[in-house]
């Protein structure tokens, strides 16, 4: 199961409910909650998931505010490894490393511990953690962009940025510098 057929992928994405209009007019938002709720599809997916990433050796998986962190977290337990959170600024306790990026009017930062995948960012073989990037959604990219980068900042190695939902239009997968994999593309 490391890709979905198409009646999978359909199971998937008719879980995912369309707000129109939302949060402003012109907007048609994908809301994740009816995937979360609806045991079918989300099993398929998270099975799909470990499948995937079983066989990449992976230190760590780091999610993305908020959405991110259900399925990064999830996915974490079922590989046996830990999971960082990637917050929006002011949100961590302790000592962070911050990245800004642009959004459609002005900027926004988010920030990981200085010490998330280990001391320099190696784990306890003293080579760089391997890191998986999780979101629920790609847009214009601009949020992942940044937290690859945080990634990248604290030593260790993202080596694939997942999402479950791309939106291809907006071309946000364009500028990673690690691969990109997304469960369903609009």
């Amino acid at each position: 199961m490391s890709t979905l057929n198409q009646n999978e992928k359909e199971i998937i994405l008719e879980s995912i409910r369309n707000i129109p209009d939302f949060p402003k007019p012109g907007i048609i938002f994908k809301d994740i909650s009816t995937l979360l709720n609806n045991p079918k599809a989300f099993k398929l997916l998270m099975d799909h998931l470990e499948e995937r990433y079983r066989s990449y050796n992976l230190d760590y998986i780091a999610g993305i505010d908020a959405r991110g962190f259900i399925f990064g977290s999830i996915l974490a337990d079922r590989l046996g490894i830990g999971f960082v959170p990637v917050r929006k600024k002011g949100k961590l306790p302790y000592t962070t490393v911050a990245e800004k990026y642009s959004l459609e009017y002005g900027f926004d930062e988010v920030e990981i511990h200085i010490d998330a995948f280990g001391e320099n960012g190696c784990c306890t073989t003293g080579e760089k953690s391997k890191v998986l990037l999780i979101d629920d959604l790609i847009a214009t990219g601009g949020t992942a962009k940044a937290a690859e980068s945080l990634i990248d900042k604290v030593g260790a190695d993202c080596v694939e940025c997942c999402f479950i939902l791309e939106l291809a239009f907006l071309k946000g997968r364009e500028g990673f510098k690690s691969d990109v994999y997304s469960v369903l593309t609009i």
